[in-house]
């Protein structure tokens, strides 16, 4: 307040966003501490997430239904998790690839979420201006499709789950090889960050997956600069990528905690 002013009430923006509550007292969400790490110890070896999305669960169900819901109805703000009660809302860690048919959704709300990674679709929601997955704090990066959205101008995020970021520099956790000729096509999402690739990050080409390229990248998207998972169909399109901006690493790298980063900014 200023001096001599009148006091002000601003309103919580995310008052409605944490959905509604449930007869019994069931955690919307899983704790996490991939980035908790004790003073001068050094950087974890850190890995993706496993999870593997149960799409029998009615979390995962009732979502798909609010998708087609939202598609059919041309609504710009979708929030899905405030139309789940907990229980639901902690079975879902990732959202369905039929989230590109949302073209007319401007604002999409996950907040407090229980996420783990965001499908690649995600890039063809051509009309997604603000992007908040606020207080997901097991989603500690985005898929590089998300930089297809040419609206896009808004994000809030929790920066410090976020691999790389400027506070205190977490490590990327080490890609794997491609996998080897034969394997079948569900990949482990522990590996490589997905149950399945399909398409280049970079070209939407077709991915051959014995010669998949997967880098990590740091680059603004919106407000934040986020880390991007890249899942390229060569290397041509790896050096293809623009540039990161400065105070991040400067190209596009495999992770691991001997990558070097800058220095922390508190």
């Amino acid at each position: 307040m200023e001096q001599g002013g009148e006091p002000r009430l601003f309103s919580n923006r995310w008052a409605a966003a944490g959905g509604r509550g449930g007869d019994t007292p069931v955690r919307p969400r899983d704790s996490c501490a991939c980035l908790v790490r004790g003073p001068d110890a050094a950087p974890p070896d850190v890995g993706f997430h496993a999870d593997r999305q149960d799409t029998s669960a009615p979390g995962w169900l009732h979502l798909l239904e609010l998708v087609e819901e939202a598609a059919a109805d041309g609504r710009e703000v979708f929030s899905p998790l405030t139309e789940l009660p907990p229980e639901e809302r902690r079975q879902i860690i990732t959202l369905p690839a039929s989230i590109a048919r949302l073209r007319a959704v401007r604002h999409l709300v996950l907040y407090g979420s229980n996420l783990v990674r965001l499908p690649p679709e995600i890039g063809a929601m051509e009309s997604l201006a603000e992007f908040d997955p606020y207080t997901s704090y097991r989603l500690h990066w985005m898929p590089y499709e998300l930089t297809r959205c040419p609206a896009l101008t808004r994000s809030t995020v929790s920066t410090r789950a976020l691999y790389g970021n400027f506070k205190f520099r977490p490590p990327f956790p080490r890609l794997a090889p491609p996998p080897p000729e034969g394997r079948p096509g569900e990949l482990y999402p522990g590996a490589w960050g997905a149950q399945a690739v399909t398409a280049c990050s970079v070209c939407a080409g077709p991915v051959d997956l014995p010669r998949l390229h997967q880098v990590w990248i740091s680059l603004r998207v919106a407000t934040d600069v986020l880390p991007l998972l890249v899942n390229a169909c060569s290397r041509g399109c790896v050096e293809a990528l623009p540039t990161p901006p400065d105070g991040y690493v400067a190209t596009p790298h495999r992770g691991g905690p001997e990558v070097v980063q800058p220095a922390e900014r508190w």
